[in-house]
């Protein structure tokens, strides 16, 4: 991406990414850019990008909020103004979905899509030399245990602070802020969450707003797949933006009603941004 600086953080507000007016108290730096996909604003942003906007947040103390976004959210961020206005203020949204991608270059803009299982060995790799203490919440037991060695292994000196799998569900206001305790105390500066949609982003709103943790990292089944508990569609398949078709055959009963009502959805909204300025002009 560009070698610019980019500017000083700015606290996000509540609708589209737009910036407050208010001073922040953050001492980090946003991302340069960003586009409005489906109602959601995604910053556009570079792997280089990513390890060095987490590097700032790290060093600013205070807590922030990464979305790694792929199409269903955004769908359903588009029936719920509150779910909207909760991913909006992220802050950063990443593209984790070759739709969106596709969909900010229909844009004439350039964005690189990084899933969530891409950014755990990124940021696991970058975090070796500095030092990163990371926290592992979400997923069964088995799994988080299934990742934490998995983790270990590629990245011998990991310094993985601890880990919770909780129940299924929304947790409680009591359960959230005894869990933001117990990071805290860890000691962690990034905390991954894999839960499932919308439940994690509720979930790091919440840790956020209790200081859990400098970075809060939402990633969702990556969870599944960097502990290698779940295979990730062929790298074929992603590049097509056929990842979604992957793994409706891996799941269809859970995941068809998602990709095969809301992937439509998607599109058709997208044509209606990409072509409405352009039909106020004609």
């Amino acid at each position: 991406m560009s070698n610019t600086t980019p500017p000083k953080y700015q606290a996000r507000s509540s609708d589209c990414g737009s910036s407050v007016v208010a001073e922040s108290s953050h001492t980090c730096v946003g991302c340069a850019s960003a586009q409005i996909v489906n109602g959601i604003r995604f910053d556009l942003l570079s792997s280089d990008d990513l390890v060095r906007i987490v590097s700032t947040f790290v060093e600013c103390g205070k807590s922030h909020v990464i979305h790694f976004l792929a199409v269903d959210p955004t769908v359903r961020a588009s029936r719920d103004a509150d779910y909207r206005r909760e991913l909006n203020a992220g802050d950063l949204n990443v593209v984790d979905g070759q739709p969106i991608t596709w969909a900010v270059h229909l844009n004439g803009q350039h964005t690189e899509r990084i899933a969530g299982t891409e950014a755990i060995a990124l940021l696991c790799d970058a975090g070796l030399q500095s030092d990163h203490t990371h926290y592992l919440y979400g997923s069964t037991p088995h799994v988080s245990q299934q990742l934490d060695s998995q983790l270990r292994a590629r990245y011998p000196g990991i310094s993985i602070a601890g880990a919770e799998s909780p129940p299924m569900g929304m947790p409680s206001e009591r359960d959230l802020a005894a869990s933001a305790a117990q990071i805290r105390a860890s000691g962690a500066e990034l905390l991954w969450i894999g839960i499932g949609t919308p439940n994690q982003h509720h979930v790091a709103s919440r840790l956020r707003d209790f200081g859990a943790a400098p970075v809060i990292l939402c990633v969702g089944a990556a969870f599944d797949f960097a502990s290698g508990t779940k295979k990730r569609a062929p790298q074929w398949m992603q590049r097509l933006g056929l990842e979604w078709f992957h793994r409706l055959l891996s799941e269809p009963k859970r995941l068809g009603p998602r990709y095969l009502v809301e992937n439509p959805r998607f599109l058709a909204t997208v044509a209606r941004e990409h072509l409405g300025p352009r039909a106020a002009l004609a």
